[in-house]
């Protein structure tokens, strides 16, 4: 857990695994624990060396009932979370998140053909509200005294999504802001 070593001051709103051996180890368990039921799927980010530069992952997977109520366990998510996402402070603003975020979105809209994509983050992460803005996400509001928040407190919880409908849309802005400039 190297990566999270560094500047930790951006961290004040996400659970980011402290050098504590245990804190990443509970990380690490959590992570295991979601994909072993079929609730998550955690990636390390990596810049263009190879170096860990963060974290993300699929979460909170959402089968739907059959419109007669019988559960789909096997199935492929209907809906799915990305979240618990962070970077260190040189990886910000560089193109990676949006980079993984596209590369997620796809695989979610694109193989697992889920209907929505949520995202949230704590309403006071103005930083990260901004970001999933710019991934092409809309707000559906914010709810209230959701969760224990990173710093002990009561956090509202600012949710996020992307549809189906959406998706093309937002594919293509994500692409282009992705391709180098073509020359002049």
């Amino acid at each position: 857990m190297a990566a999270a070593n560094g500047d930790r001051s951006a961290f004040r709103y996400s659970w980011v695994p402290t050098p504590d051996p245990d804190d990443a180890e509970r990380y690490i368990e959590t992570a295991r624990a979601e994909h072993a039921v079929g609730a998550g799927l955690t990636f390390v980010t990596c810049d263009s060396s190879g170096s860990i530069v963060g974290s993300t992952r699929f979460m909170n997977a959402e089968r739907w009932t059959t419109p007669d109520r019988r559960e789909r366990p096997d199935a492929d998510p209907d809906a799915i979370e990305i979240g618990s996402t962070w970077l260190t402070a040189t990886a910000r603003r560089t193109g990676i998140n949006t980079e993984a975020k596209l590369l997620m979105l796809a695989h979610a809209f694109e193989v697992w053909q889920v209907r929505r994509v949520t995202i949230k983050t704590d309403a006071r992460n103005v930083e990260s509200r901004r970001a999933i803005e710019r991934i092409g996400a809309h707000l559906d509001g914010v709810l209230r005294s959701h969760m224990r928040a990173s710093d002990g407190t009561e956090r509202d919880s600012a949710w996020y999504s992307i549809t189906a409908a959406e998706w093309p849309d937002v594919g293509t802005r994500l692409r282009a802001r992705l391709l180098p400039p073509l020359p002049q």
